[in-house]
Protein backbone atom coordinates (compact mmCIF):
# COMPACT_ATOMS: atom_id res chain seq x y z
CA UNK A 1 0.00 0.00 0.00
CA UNK A 2 1.54 3.24 -1.15
CA UNK A 3 1.18 6.26 1.08
CA UNK A 4 0.44 9.36 -0.94
CA UNK A 5 1.75 12.69 0.23
CA UNK A 6 -0.76 15.46 -0.22
CA UNK A 7 0.90 18.57 -1.57
CA UNK A 8 -0.77 21.78 -0.45
CA UNK A 9 -2.12 24.06 -3.12
CA UNK A 10 -0.20 27.28 -3.69
CA UNK A 11 -3.04 29.39 -2.30
CA UNK A 12 -3.12 27.25 0.86
CA UNK A 13 0.64 27.48 1.27
CA UNK A 14 0.50 31.24 0.84
CA UNK A 15 -2.19 31.54 3.49
CA UNK A 16 -0.33 29.31 5.94
CA UNK A 17 3.20 30.54 5.34
CA UNK A 18 2.34 34.24 5.48
CA UNK A 19 -0.13 34.15 8.39
CA UNK A 20 2.39 35.74 10.76
CA UNK A 21 2.69 38.65 8.33
CA UNK A 22 -1.09 39.10 8.29
CA UNK A 23 -0.97 39.37 12.07
CA UNK A 24 1.89 41.86 11.92
CA UNK A 25 -0.01 44.07 9.46
CA UNK A 26 -3.02 44.12 11.79
CA UNK A 27 -0.80 45.17 14.69
CA UNK A 28 0.81 47.93 12.61
CA UNK A 29 -2.63 49.17 11.52
CA UNK A 30 -3.79 49.32 15.13
CA UNK A 31 -0.64 51.15 16.18
CA UNK A 32 -1.06 53.67 13.35
CA UNK A 33 -4.59 54.56 14.52
CA UNK A 34 -5.59 55.01 10.90
CA UNK A 35 -9.13 56.10 11.68
CA UNK A 36 -8.38 58.38 14.63
CA UNK A 37 -8.46 61.38 12.28
CA UNK A 38 -8.26 62.32 8.61
CA UNK A 39 -4.54 63.12 8.83
CA UNK A 40 -3.70 59.55 9.90
CA UNK A 41 -6.08 58.16 7.31
CA UNK A 42 -4.54 60.30 4.57
CA UNK A 43 -1.05 59.01 5.42
CA UNK A 44 -2.36 55.43 5.30
CA UNK A 45 -3.90 56.14 1.90
CA UNK A 46 -0.52 57.47 0.75
CA UNK A 47 1.06 54.17 1.85
CA UNK A 48 -1.64 52.30 -0.07
CA UNK A 49 -0.95 54.41 -3.15
CA UNK A 50 2.79 53.70 -3.08
CA UNK A 51 2.23 49.99 -2.51
CA UNK A 52 -0.33 49.77 -5.30
CA UNK A 53 2.14 51.50 -7.62
CA UNK A 54 4.68 48.80 -6.69
CA UNK A 55 2.20 46.02 -7.39
CA UNK A 56 0.79 47.42 -10.62
CA UNK A 57 4.34 47.73 -11.96
CA UNK A 58 4.40 43.91 -11.87
CA UNK A 59 1.41 43.63 -14.20
CA UNK A 60 3.85 44.30 -17.06
CA UNK A 61 5.26 40.76 -16.80
CA UNK A 62 3.78 38.83 -19.74
CA UNK A 63 3.73 35.68 -17.59
CA UNK A 64 1.62 37.43 -14.96
CA UNK A 65 -0.97 38.33 -17.57
CA UNK A 66 -1.14 34.69 -18.69
CA UNK A 67 -1.85 33.53 -15.13
CA UNK A 68 -4.17 36.42 -14.17
CA UNK A 69 -6.07 37.48 -17.30
CA UNK A 70 -8.36 39.94 -15.51
CA UNK A 71 -5.67 42.40 -14.43
CA UNK A 72 -7.77 45.24 -15.84
CA UNK A 73 -10.24 44.91 -12.93
CA UNK A 74 -7.48 44.78 -10.33
CA UNK A 75 -5.19 47.43 -8.94
CA UNK A 76 -6.19 50.41 -6.85
CA UNK A 77 -3.50 53.03 -7.34
CA UNK A 78 -5.73 55.33 -9.37
CA UNK A 79 -8.50 55.07 -6.77
CA UNK A 80 -5.96 55.85 -4.03
CA UNK A 81 -4.64 58.81 -6.03
CA UNK A 82 -8.16 60.21 -6.37
CA UNK A 83 -8.66 59.73 -2.62
CA UNK A 84 -5.44 61.63 -1.95
CA UNK A 85 -6.69 64.47 -4.15
CA UNK A 86 -9.90 64.52 -2.08
CA UNK A 87 -7.78 64.72 1.07
CA UNK A 88 -5.52 67.47 -0.29
CA UNK A 89 -2.34 65.41 -0.67
CA UNK A 90 -0.09 65.12 -3.69
CA UNK A 91 2.36 62.19 -3.62
CA UNK A 92 5.97 63.38 -3.81
CA UNK A 93 7.80 60.09 -4.37
CA UNK A 94 8.01 58.23 -7.66
CA UNK A 95 10.17 55.41 -6.35
CA UNK A 96 8.96 51.96 -7.38
CA UNK A 97 10.16 49.17 -5.07
CA UNK A 98 9.49 46.34 -7.53
CA UNK A 99 11.69 47.33 -10.48
CA UNK A 100 13.87 44.24 -10.01
CA UNK A 101 11.17 41.79 -8.97
CA UNK A 102 10.93 38.91 -11.42
CA UNK A 103 8.42 36.19 -12.16
CA UNK A 104 7.00 34.21 -10.37
CA UNK A 105 7.85 36.35 -7.30
CA UNK A 106 5.61 39.04 -8.80
CA UNK A 107 2.58 36.83 -8.12
CA UNK A 108 3.41 36.86 -4.41
CA UNK A 109 3.35 40.65 -4.32
CA UNK A 110 0.01 40.61 -6.16
CA UNK A 111 -1.27 38.06 -3.62
CA UNK A 112 -0.59 40.55 -0.81
CA UNK A 113 -2.48 43.28 -2.66
CA UNK A 114 -5.42 41.07 -3.60
CA UNK A 115 -5.69 39.64 -0.10
CA UNK A 116 -5.81 43.14 1.33
CA UNK A 117 -8.99 43.83 -0.63
CA UNK A 118 -10.81 41.39 1.67
CA UNK A 119 -9.58 43.17 4.80
CA UNK A 120 -10.51 46.47 3.19
CA UNK A 121 -14.20 45.66 3.75
CA UNK A 122 -13.75 46.35 7.47
CA UNK A 123 -11.56 49.39 6.77
CA UNK A 124 -14.17 50.78 4.37
CA UNK A 125 -16.84 50.59 7.08
CA UNK A 126 -14.50 52.33 9.54
CA UNK A 127 -13.76 55.10 7.03
CA UNK A 128 -17.48 55.63 6.53
CA UNK A 129 -18.45 55.51 10.20
CA UNK A 130 -15.55 57.43 11.76
CA UNK A 131 -14.49 59.84 9.01
CA UNK A 132 -17.59 60.22 6.82
CA UNK A 133 -15.78 59.02 3.70
CA UNK A 134 -17.31 57.00 0.86
CA UNK A 135 -16.71 55.17 -2.40
CA UNK A 136 -17.18 58.55 -4.10
CA UNK A 137 -14.97 60.61 -1.80
CA UNK A 138 -11.82 59.69 0.09
CA UNK A 139 -12.31 55.93 0.36
CA UNK A 140 -12.46 54.72 -3.23
CA UNK A 141 -9.36 52.57 -2.70
CA UNK A 142 -11.16 50.62 0.05
CA UNK A 143 -14.38 50.02 -1.88
CA UNK A 144 -15.26 46.59 -3.25
CA UNK A 145 -14.71 45.55 -6.84
CA UNK A 146 -17.94 46.00 -8.87
CA UNK A 147 -18.48 42.23 -8.97
CA UNK A 148 -17.69 41.81 -5.28
CA UNK A 149 -14.57 41.19 -3.22
CA UNK A 150 -14.98 37.46 -2.66
CA UNK A 151 -15.68 36.52 -6.26
CA UNK A 152 -12.57 38.33 -7.54
CA UNK A 153 -10.44 36.91 -4.69
CA UNK A 154 -11.57 33.31 -5.36
CA UNK A 155 -10.87 33.70 -9.07
CA UNK A 156 -7.36 34.93 -8.27
CA UNK A 157 -6.63 32.03 -5.89
CA UNK A 158 -7.96 29.54 -8.43
CA UNK A 159 -5.70 31.03 -11.11
CA UNK A 160 -2.67 30.56 -8.84
CA UNK A 161 -3.61 26.95 -8.10
CA UNK A 162 -4.41 26.13 -11.73
CA UNK A 163 -0.92 27.27 -12.77
CA UNK A 164 0.47 24.04 -11.25
CA UNK A 165 3.78 25.52 -10.18
CA UNK A 166 6.62 23.27 -9.11
CA UNK A 167 7.54 23.42 -5.43
CA UNK A 168 10.55 25.56 -6.35
CA UNK A 169 8.38 28.10 -8.14
CA UNK A 170 5.80 28.02 -5.35
CA UNK A 171 8.63 28.88 -2.97
CA UNK A 172 9.46 31.88 -5.16
CA UNK A 173 5.85 33.08 -5.11
CA UNK A 174 5.81 32.75 -1.33
CA UNK A 175 9.08 34.70 -1.06
CA UNK A 176 7.52 37.38 -3.24
CA UNK A 177 4.57 37.57 -0.86
CA UNK A 178 6.88 37.88 2.13
CA UNK A 179 8.76 40.66 0.34
CA UNK A 180 5.48 42.40 -0.44
CA UNK A 181 4.39 42.22 3.18
CA UNK A 182 7.79 43.56 4.22
CA UNK A 183 7.43 46.55 1.89
CA UNK A 184 3.93 47.38 3.09
CA UNK A 185 5.01 46.90 6.69
CA UNK A 186 7.84 49.39 6.17
CA UNK A 187 5.38 51.89 4.73
CA UNK A 188 3.07 51.43 7.73
CA UNK A 189 5.94 51.81 10.18
CA UNK A 190 6.91 55.10 8.57
CA UNK A 191 3.52 56.68 7.88
CA UNK A 192 4.47 59.97 9.49
CA UNK A 193 7.47 60.29 7.18
CA UNK A 194 5.69 59.54 3.90
CA UNK A 195 5.42 62.42 1.44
Amino acid sequence: MNATVEISSLSQRLKTETSHEHDRMEQLMEKAQVFANKTNYAQHTLAQYYFQQDVENLYRHAEVEKIIPDLDVRGRSQAALQDLEDLGIEPQSEEIATLNVGYPEALGWIYVSEGSTLGAAFLFKEAQAKLGLSAEFGARNLAAYPEGRMRVWKRFKQALDDANFSKEDQDKVIQGALDGFSRFGTLLENLDQLR
